[in-house]
């Protein structure tokens, strides 16, 4: 697992950023001295749990198909992205209250160093989605002899 050098400010930063997320408001924040706009409209909630085989990440993403959800691991970082569409109003139907979330989202998370990722699975049911991340045996450092000449 890397460590990363914590900064107390950009804590405060997530912390005031998941409070406005609860109100639906996007907060700006400043990275490299700019202000961006987040790109996720929300965020699905995650429970990530740990066997002595795998770990489990499991995603509550109740009314998104299958199809509008996008798993990928890339250099050591498992990557969920997904949509949410919006219902449209049909005719002679409005809307007296809307409060789920839509839109895009995506979450990402640092794999730990024990994790194969080409033995990484998924499945899709009832709403949840379940990530399987399988556990490798870490390499054991090898004694290598150098001949003296």
């Amino acid at each position: 697992m890397a460590i990363v050098r914590w900064n107390p400010f950009r804590e405060m930063e997530n912390m005031l950023d998941q409070y406005a997320r609860a109100f639906g408001r996007p907060m700006l924040s400043r990275e490299g001295g700019q202000e961006v706009i987040s790109t996720s409209d929300w965020s699905p909630a995650v429970d990530i749990s740990e066997t002595d085989k795998e770990y489990l990440i499991k995603v509550e993403v109740p009314g998104i198909k299958k199809d509008d959800v996008k798993v990928t691991v890339h250099a050591g970082v498992l990557t969920i992205k997904g949509e949410r569409k919006s219902e449209k109003e049909e005719k002679g139907e409005k809307f007296h209250r809307v409060e789920r979330y839509y839109g895009s989202f995506a979450r990402s998370f640092t794999l730990p160093e024990n994790v194969n990722e080409n033995r990484v699975t998924a499945e899709h049911k009832d709403g949840v989605l379940t990530v399987h991340l399988e556990k490798q045996e870490p390499a054991k450092p090898q004694a290598i002899e150098v001949k003296i000449d």
